[in-house]
């Protein structure tokens, strides 16, 4: 091998115009290729393999229950806003059948209004019954002169009860919070809404009460970076277009698998350019102190590009377009082809400082670089291929991709830098290459070999508990931006059990089979919650239409008067303000306590409002009088109820609970909080105990954080077997196998176990440090072997250590640009790769010179020939 790496430097510093040429021509052939065919396909599901079983049981519930991917949330200041807005926004959605494949309302429209009293409890029926009868007179005022001056007449006929006797002020005291609270709004000029609902109930309304939500399955691009964008600006315009801010104070807050996606990849988009330039310029300078030379570090950036281009073009080819996950491939070559390029230039200055020939300084250090630069390629490219059979099918193509390029960065580093060299002709080396400065060090570390190997053995093996304890982040939305508008929604409705998105959910045979399984689910102490088709056909409907139909009875003729009054003129409108206010001006004298301030505040607002411009009063009669419509339209439904049963239930409804076969859908909700990982854990093991075939989120992100960890203990396991192979029959052995691999083990295991102590924790994102602490603690491990079977001694103060630091400091400064990310996956994937990175330098500068100790009596590299000098 070695003489082949010298045959082929020789013949590119021979032919260094030829091989700068068509490094040149592969260059703008391999990028033109990648840049037209470059595509990354950001459809999660295809991350895995295809045939594990709970990815199958969740890709036939999604094509029987298609996941709607959009959640828009409708959030208005009162109930009635929040239905009008919802309803508006919807049907105007539907209008777009090109951009939004189905759209539902879960839990707002007609069959909701109609049937909002028969889906509650029987004793809650029976109250509001109760509650509706003897408002009869209110209610019936009300329906006469739905107008603003009709609802100042109420207030002003209970002011005359108070007057009278009839009531206590006290009695008038919710009603005149919320009047004065308006009213503010309206004489500052400020959006205000009154709520009737909020009235009648007689305390302040829950926040989900005056919150909808539409469910959307948009039409996806995954061409795109942001598959989704284009469904989630419409529905931003369509919310704009339609004024629900200005109209009914609604805010629309998306979130959902689409636009979390949307929102992670918009926060990777915007800050790539950043990290790319802080680790350009990070690596460039950390270039120079290991090279000392422009010259040199223009050779060593051809050959990255070169190889860049290659591998990009190569991957390309064989997979058809990225993944999440493959396209980390980018950032593995970086670090390990500029490990290569600086171990032959860092090399090449050493044979140049004793050579002042610079093309046998080349050759001389293909000669001694050459073995340890092959071996290492090698064994980091069956590291990369081990990964292949996983199921894990992201991670799979990674392996692809490394794999190749390890092989094509090392093909660079041995034809291009060479070439590029001798084109560029750097001036010899005046001093030595290496850290002097470490001898004592170097000395001290070997005349304590036993003990530093005990104890380090001791600390790795004292910290193997911790292991066990190794926590993995599987919940996907911990590696997003947490403040971006998706995740500050998601985990909004996370935090209660009634919207918490990380379900479990089951595919039963039939309706029957569906309710049995929910049933045994229910009393899992993990759940709860559990939902099916059934839960909107109410019980007991015989007791709740009847007490409906008494309330009907009573109030029916007040909600429908045979004459209403006529339309109130402003002049109308102004009597009744200055009435009313004069009478709770006098019934608020001598009162005390917040509800006399309150008495005396809004007679003062309704004299005001009185004396006001006829704007202002018609902004009064837009807060009042819109939600006073609304309601009494739904009372009136809510009063006609007749029987629910599954023939009479929506059909988008049914359909989002059973197919037309007959196989039906069961959901069941977590309980505690949703965004805690054991939670989760405990659910979906719970869950899948008591179920075995159930699906759903939290069973998937269970089920995948199970298959990427087996996925890397397999490859790990592969790798490590292959590697011990290639380097067994390259070493011939086993003990220097030994010794090359045990430092590689103890970094591993101390990476770990620090991640354990000092974080982060695994993920799905930083997981890919694992490759990296593969790749590169592999071919240091490599570099450290041959040189000292070469019968190299003071390896700390080496040309190789110096080679070994600045390659690892290259690196780290490659990925301490994404420690600094916005996005926080690849934050943590750049913590975890630099805890990985000073482990594993750490293992092969620090421990294993210690672990080789004396090398044996290996003959010296022998003299090398001198170059034959190209014909001119």
């Amino acid at each position: 091998m070695t003489q082949a790496v010298v045959n082929i430097v020789d013949l590119c510093v021979r032919r260094w115009r030829v091989t700068i040429l068509v490094g040149a021509l592969l260059l703008v052939a391999c990028a033109f290729y990648a840049a037209t065919r470059f595509s990354i396909n950001t459809d999660i599901q295809t991350l895995v393999s295809q045939n594990l079983p709970w990815h199958q049981r969740q890709v036939e519930l999604s094509k029987a229950f298609p996941q709607k991917g959009i959640s828009v949330v409708v959030t208005a200041t009162t109930p009635e806003n929040a239905d009008v807005a919802t309803d508006e926004l919807a049907q105007r959605l539907k209008e777009n059948p090109g951009l939004f494949r189905d759209l539902v309302q879960p839990d707002s429209g007609e069959f909701f209004e109609r049937n909002s009293l028969l889906l509650g409890s029987t004793a809650d029926v029976q109250r509001t019954a109760e509650g509706l009868s003897r408002a009869r007179r209110f209610l019936e005022a009300l329906a006469a002169d739905p107008t603003l001056r009709g609802a100042v007449d109420v207030l002003g006929s209970a002011a005359q009860a108070v007057a009278a006797g009839r009531l206590k002020l006290e009695q008038l005291g919710w009603p005149l919070s919320l009047t004065r609270k308006v009213l503010d709004g309206v004489l500052a000029n400020k959006p205000a809404f009154f709520s009737w609902q909020e009235l009648l109930q007689g305390h302040a309304l829950a926040e989900n009460q005056s919150r909808h939500f539409i469910e959307i399955a948009p039409k996806l691009d995954f061409k795109a970076l942001q598959p989704g964008r284009a469904a989630t600006e419409a529905i931003r315009k369509a919310a704009s277009d339609l004024q629900l801010k200005q109209r009914f104070g609604a805010e629309i807050s998306l979130t959902g698998e689409v636009p979390m996606n949307d929102d992670q990849f918009s926060v990777i988009r915007s800050s790539a350019v950043r990290d790319t330039l802080t680790a350009l310029i990070g690596v460039l300078v950390i270039l120079w102190l290991a090279l000392r030379s422009f010259r040199l570090i223009a050779a060593v950036f051809f050959s990255l590009a070169v190889g860049l281009a290659a591998t990009a073009a190569l991957g390309l080819l064989m997979v058809g377009s990225f993944n999440l996950i493959s396209i980390a491939f980018f950032v593995l070559f970086v670090g390990l082809g500029v490990d290569f390029g600086i171990q032959f230039s860092v090399r090449y200055r050493t044979e140049r400082h004793e050579l002042d020939n610079l093309r046998h300084a080349l050759r001389c250090a293909a000669h001694k670089a050459g073995a340890p630069l092959a071996l290492a390629a090698a064994a980091t490219a069956i590291g990369f291929f081990a990964f292949l059979p996983t199921d894990y099918r992201g991670l799979s193509e990674l392996g692809l991709i490394a794999g190749f390029g390890m092989l094509i960065a090392f093909a660079c580093s041995i034809t291009l830098v060479p070439a590029m060299l001798t084109a560029l002709n750097p001036p010899g080396e005046s001093a030595a290459v290496g850290f002097k400065w470490l001898a004592p060090v170097d000395a001290f570390l070997q005349r304590h070999r036993i003990a530093v190997i005990v104890g380090t053995i001791l600390v790795v093996l004292a910290g193997t508990p911790l292991l066990f304890h190794l926590p993995f982040d599987f919940n996907p939305v911990d590696l997003q931006k947490s403040n971006s508008p998706s995740v500050v929604t998601y985990r909004k409705l996370q935090s209660e059990p009634e919207t918490n998105g990380n379900d479990a959910e089951v595919l039963a045979g039939s309706q029957q089979q569906a309710d049995l399984i929910a049933k045994r689910l229910s009393s899992l102490p993990e759940v709860a919650r559990v939902m099916t088709l059934t839960n909107f056909i109410p019980t007991d409907q015989e007791q709740k239409l009847a007490a409906i139909h008494a309330a009907d009875r009573a109030i029916g003729p007040a909600l429908n008067p045979r004459g209403k009054r006529p339309a109130p003129n402003d002049e109308d409108t102004v009597n009744a303000l200055r009435s009313t206010a004069q009478t709770l001006l006098k019934v608020a004298t001598g009162a005390s306590g917040a509800v006399g301030d309150d008495a005396r505040a809004v007679a003062s607002q309704l004299d005001q409002l009185a004396s006001a411009s006829a704007d202002i009063r018609r902004k009064a009669d837009a807060a009042v009088v819109p939600s006073l419509n609304h309601d009494l339209d739904r009372l009136r439904k809510t009063l006609s109820a007749q029987p629910v049963t599954r023939e009479r239930l929506p059909a988008d409804l049914v359909r989002d609970w059973q197919l037309q076969d007959g196989r039906a859908r069961v959901q069941a909700l977590a309980k505690g909080d949703a965004n805690n990982v054991d939670v989760l854990r405990k659910f979906a093991e719970a869950v899948l105990t008591a179920e075995p075939a159930a699906a759903g989120a939290a069973v998937s992100y269970y089920e995948s954080a199970r298959t990427v960890t087996r996925a890397f203990v397999e490859a790990g396991i592969m790798a490590l077997v292959a590697i011990a192979i290639l380097l067994a029959i390259a070493l011939r052995r086993i003990t220097d196998v030994l010794l090359t691999l045990i430092p590689l083990l103890v970094a591993g295991a101390l990476t770990l176990e620090l991640s354990v102590l000092l974080g982060p924790q695994l993920n799905f994102a930083n997981i890919i440090a694992l490759p990296l602490l593969l790749g590169v603690g592999v071919a240091f491990k490599i570099y450290y072997i041959m040189a000292w079977r070469a019968g190299k001694t003071g390896l700390l103060q080496s040309t190789l250590t110096r080679a070994v630091v600045f390659s690892a400091m290259t690196n780290a400064a490659a990925f301490g640009s994404m420690w600094a990310s916005n996005y926080p996956g690849m934050s943590s994937m750049g913590k975890m790769m630099a805890l990985a990175l000073a482990c594993t330098m750490a293992a092969a500068v620090l421990f294993q010179p210690v672990l080789m100790g004396q090398p044996r009596q290996i003959k010296p590299h022998a003299e090398v020939p001198p170059l034959r000098e190209a014909a001119e």
